[in-house]
């Protein structure tokens, strides 16, 4: 089913050519790992998958070069670009209206927007410039919000008392150093821990920071936390910390009691490429990990920390470039221009679905479940791409 379009007054949606002319290294997918198992399987439930149905529900534009992150609160969709700008959308799940809102741009920032959190009245944004900012919410009309600057992490006063001890200034080049409270490379990810007291970001300058969100201090910085630049974070809600690197490697980081910084307790390597995108189910038991090598490797918690592989997701014809686990549901964007929906039946795998409309890689996704039918259950799933476009798909699945 073709598209509802919605264009933003005073811009137009570049050519393909214009919006990625070439791929980022993550895009470059190399060949797949035989030594997992493919968990996959369609043949017992054809009959379960012919009551699967998807349409692609509004497609917005706006953004003048690739989204690179996307998420949700309220009736707001927030999506952040490499063309500098966050944009904000007013969504009303219920009757799948969508429509972008006369003046959308949050703000045009100076970096590449990277990810994208909420916290209450909070929006936390992660850019190229090394920079993570903070944009209060004000919510004075419930159909419309203003946004305003409130702070530059690391924050002007966290930087002057690092200054003054030379113990907190690290080297980061031959010949430079700074305080460790900074990030010297893209900021590539952020995330809140379940109690939402902490920030925690990852950096292409491979390390890992934790902030305070009452007053944004770094409490903690992580250094050479791995080989190579660090894409992509996942919480659990037991503390577990999950990234994961262009080193191919995934590492487990917890804080244990009576200690004051978080240390590696599992390092998991089975992708042999550079890992791009962690998800976790709900209850935390299943990390779901995406590469370049187009496979999504499927992790189940043993004793402690611990993870073991129980297989593999196949599918995607190029490199995993996003996860995210809505409910019961884990859905991949890719290079291949694709994104799949996955749900487990008895320990294997199936493809529900596979939504194609995209024309460039797919670089984000988020969902949620949107209860309308009770025989089914529909789920909104939002998509970003280097073709700069966002697309809303509306998914509904037989109940088991």
């Amino acid at each position: 089913m073709s598209c509802h379009q919605i264009y933003h007054p005073n811009y137009e949606s570049p050519s393909n050519s214009n919006c990625f002319q070439s791929d980022p290294p993550s895009l470059c997918s190399q060949p797949s790992f035989p030594s997992v198992p493919t968990l996959t399987s369609q043949v017992p439930h054809q009959e379960y998958l012919s009551n699967v149905h998807h349409h692609c529900l509004v497609t917005l534009k706006g953004h003048t070069s690739y989204i690179s992150s996307l998420t949700f609160a309220g009736k707001f969709l927030f999506t952040g670009s490499s063309d500098r700008e966050i944009r904000s959308w007013k969504r009303n799940p219920q009757s799948s209206d969508y429509q972008d809102l006369p003046h959308n741009v949050v703000t045009v920032g100076k970096g590449a927007v990277k990810s994208l959190v909420v916290l209450g009245d909070k929006l936390f944004s992660a850019h190229q410039d090394h920079k993570i900012r903070v944009w209060k919410i004000i919510s004075d009309d419930p159909n419309h919000q203003k946004y305003t600057h409130l702070a530059t992490l690391p924050t002007l006063g966290d930087r002057a008392l690092k200054l003054l001890l030379p113990k907190n200034q690290v080297q980061i080049r031959r010949h430079k150093r700074c305080t460790w409270v900074h990030h010297v490379d893209t900021v590539s990810a952020l995330a809140l821990s379940m109690d939402e007291t902490l920030l925690y970001s990852v950096s292409w300058d491979r390390t890992l920071k934790i902030w305070r969100t009452s007053d944004f201090k770094c409490l903690e910085s992580v250094t050479n936390a791995h080989d190579d630049a660090i894409n992509a974070l996942a919480l659990s809600n037991h503390g577990d910390v999950y990234t994961g690197s262009a080193d191919k490697k995934i590492k487990v980081w917890n804080k244990k009691t009576g200690e004051k910084k978080h240390s590696v307790v599992a390092t998991l390597e089975k992708h042999n490429s550079g890992v791009n995108a962690l998800a976790l189910s709900p209850d935390g038991s299943v990390l779901y990990s995406g590469a370049s090598d187009r496979s999504i490797v499927v992790w189940k918690k043993a004793s402690g920390s611990g993870m073991i592989v129980v297989g593999a997701l196949r599918g995607h014809t190029k490199s995993i470039l996003c996860l995210t686990v809505v409910s019961d549901l884990v859905c991949s964007g890719s290079a291949d221009k694709t994104v799949r929906i996955w749900r487990e039946f008895d320990g294997e795998f199936s493809c529900l679905a596979v939504l194609e409309g995209h024309t460039g890689p797919v670089k984000c996704l988020t969902g949620a479940v949107d209860d309308c039918n009770p025989s089914d259950t529909s789920y909104v799933l939002y998509s970003g791409s280097l073709d700069c476009d966002i697309k809303i798909w509306k998914v509904t699945v037989p109940l088991l």
